[in-house]
């Protein structure tokens, strides 16, 4: 399923913070969103989602407007893996896993068979079936985010949304999760800090700056000593490693 928004704004107070974004993601495409911090990404992203309201502009799941399906029916199509998830309840990841399945259900609906069998199928892709009594609020962040991976592919979408979902992550965790999603064969996009990350797993970038499109590829067209050095400040190399992948490198 494509994603697509057209000329999105957004403000909060006197300050814009979206000043008419347009991305377009494809059918079954990784796509990172890159940017120094307060460039907008995670506003995007929260539009997507549905967590903010634009001021004006569209966005597109598939044909349709995002603004005219019900909640429960994005629900149906787009998942989300956001950077914090706290629970005031003392849940187990399997109940966790099981709230995904919430956009499927009835009100009042019993989780059946075909959930749990679901669930067990995500807990399994994410390598956590042994955990799944553990209390979710004893797992350490890594694992937890794979808990939060496995929620989202419960509501069996075709897209997937990832908000900065590895900042806090040590670079194993980064790798497991990420090589994950790639996997799937869904539309991914995903605000990403690590450079290199994104040079890894993404099929074009879009990068932002102060609420705009900033600059817009693949990887190797996008990610240039010249475009990090006028977007980040910094000065940089780009290499190839002896399997040929790229890196970054910073001076």
């Amino acid at each position: 399923m494509n994603i697509k928004t057209d000329n999105v704004r957004i403000s909060f107070g006197s300050a814009e913070i979206l000043k008419g974004i347009g991305v377009e993601i494809h059918d079954r495409e990784f796509v990172g969103i890159i940017g120094p911090n307060g460039s907008g990404k995670s506003t995007l992203l929260k539009c997507i989602y549905r967590v903010l309201k634009p001021d004006s502009g569209c966005i597109w799941l598939g044909s349709e407007e995002l603004k005219h399906l019900p909640v429960r029916e994005s629900a149906r199509r787009l998942a989300v893996v956001a950077q914090h998830n706290y629970y005031n309840f003392e849940f187990s990841v399997r109940e966790v896993v099981l709230m995904g399945r919430a956009p499927h259900k009835k009100a009042l609906e019993r989780d059946n068979a075909e959930d749990y069998r679901i669930v067990q199928e995500c807990l399994e892709t994410v390598e956590m079936v042994d955990f799944a009594d553990r209390s979710f609020s004893t797992l350490s962040g890594g694992e937890q985010q794979r808990v939060i991976l496995a929620r989202a592919l419960a509501q069996k979408t075709p897209c997937l949304v990832l908000d900065e979902p590895t900042n806090h992550l040590d670079i194993t965790h980064q790798l497991q999760l990420m090589k994950i999603v790639r996997t799937l064969g869904v539309t991914v996009v995903s605000a990403i800090h690590d450079l290199n990350i994104a040079a890894a797993f993404c099929d074009r970038i879009y990068v932002m700056k102060d609420g705009r499109i900033a600059g817009a590829g693949t990887p190797e067209e996008v990610l240039t000593p010249e475009l990090i050095r006028r977007i980040y400040q910094v000065e940089a190399e780009v290499v190839r490693d002896s399997r040929g992948n790229m890196h970054i490198l910073f001076l």
